[in-house]
């Protein structure tokens, strides 16, 4: 699959966090979860967005920010606002002093904030986590990126919007989809920008014949590629093949093949259910001994290694995280 399509099958299968915020000024919430890609949406008022190195941005309504990355950042209603509350990693949200607020600042389903209606409403996604196949790309976005209000985006902003407090069942997977939907819209536009700086190999992907050539080997990772196999089913010489995709993916196609198996390898790790034996014919080893090698060879780790340290974060029970009715008030812990 290409890096757009890994990017909705890697975040949906661990769940996204989603989030209504209803805010009126002063408010300021230091974030630093330590999310890998965090979606934020202007529907109502204003809000700006300080990156911890560099200038605060405002988000009008319709704006989108993509705030990608480990590195802690400011939302606010204005930059002289100092930061009242913190949101932690699992989505924890504390005052400066560790007090909890999940259910000081409840405001109904998937909703929070500092009064029931607000200046500003925002609506927030995060990614908990992302594939090491999406992370190729997401690491050619810029920490903060902003996207003005685009026709393209707002039919699923308003569903968004409108579904994100609705308690009806399968609205997990409803608002997981949307959210899905959003972020690949959004990140087609940003791909299309001048600025943009997508990886050679993304690029590549538009070429007739490497564009192929990738699909092939990332559509195929468990066949016995060689250079020669790949260049007859193309119907190009050997030598011609491999100087194309080396100019414009900047590595050759075995190269390439190799760490595009091994990533894939990386993600279906985190499935403890599958055994390694499963993953090597997945990925095109003949043996797990042969994958082990390769992986350590390459990233350090033994698959077993990386498997231990992949440990999901710790979040807050499903349960505190929606108020579902008036009985059950608990605010979510997110922003």
């Amino acid at each position: 699959m290409d890096a757009l399509a890994a990017l909705l099958d890697g975040p949906r299968a661990q769940g996204a966090f989603l989030l209504r915020s209803v805010m009126d000024p002063p408010w300021s919430m230091r974030i630093q979860d330590r999310s890998p890609l965090t979606v934020v949406v202007i529907a109502q008022g204003h809000a700006w967005i300080t990156p911890e190195t560099g200038s605060p941005l405002q988000l009008a309504p319709g704006e989108v920010a993509l705030v990608r990355g480990h590195r802690p950042y400011t939302v606010s209603d204005s930059p002289g606002t100092p930061p009242q509350i913190v949101i932690h990693p699992g989505q924890i949200c504390t005052t400066l002093d560790g007090t909890r607020l999940e259910e000081t600042m409840s405001q109904g389903v998937r909703t929070w904030g500092n009064t029931p209606e607000g200046e500003t409403v925002m609506l927030t996604g995060t990614y908990e986590t992302a594939t090491e196949t999406t992370q190729q790309l997401l690491n050619a976005l810029p920490p903060l990126l902003t996207l003005p209000a685009d026709p393209a985006h707002t039919p699923l902003i308003s569903l968004l919007t409108t579904e994100i407090t609705q308690d009806s069942p399968g609205q997990t997977a409803v608002l997981d989809r949307l959210l899905d939907l959003l972020t690949i819209t959004l990140l087609r536009t940003w791909l299309t920008r001048k600025d943009a700086r997508p990886p050679a190999w993304y690029q590549a992907q538009s070429d007739p014949l490497i564009g192929q050539a990738l699909r092939l080997l990332h559509h195929n990772p468990s066949h016995p590629w060689t250079v020669e196999l790949l260049a007859t089913k193309l119907g190009v010489s050997r030598s011609a093949l491999a100087r194309r995709f080396t100019a414009l993916v900047g590595e050759p196609p075995m190269a390439h093949l190799t760490r595009w198996r091994l990533s894939l390898a990386a993600d279906l790790l985190e499935d403890p259910a599958l055994t390694l034996e499963a993953i090597a014919r997945r990925v095109g080893y003949a043996t797990p001994y042969a994958l082990s090698t390769a992986f350590k060879r390459t990233r350090g780790l033994t698959p077993a290694q990386h498997r231990a340290r992949r440990t999901p974060i710790s979040r807050t029970p499903p349960e505190t995280l929606y108020a579902t009715d008036g009985a059950n008030q608990h605010g979510p812990t997110r922003m």
